[in-house]
């Protein structure tokens, strides 16, 4: 199981973008975005969480993008 959960970690982002943004309508934005940071970790590039790391890849990349580390942007 994941945590947080899709739908909190698409509403935590969407609250944290501003009205011009195109705001997340598919998890499949999140699924992207959580699998190239993982990938950029298992390079070796730091993992920017605080408060705690985990043991797996994928996980620190999603409580990164949970925390607004990283953000998610459409490129049009």
């Amino acid at each position: 199981m994941l945590h947080p959960s899709y739908s909190d970690l698409m509403k935590t982002i969407n609250n944290r973008m501003s009205d011009d943004e195109e705001k997340l309508k598919s998890r499949y934005s999140i699924v992207i975005a959580s699998s190239k940071r993982a990938r950029e970790i298992i390079g070796g590039d730091e993992i920017l969480l605080e408060n705690g790391r985990y043991t797996k890849p994928l996980s620190n990349a999603v409580n990164e993008l949970y925390e607004g580390k990283i953000d998610i942007t459409s490129n049009n």
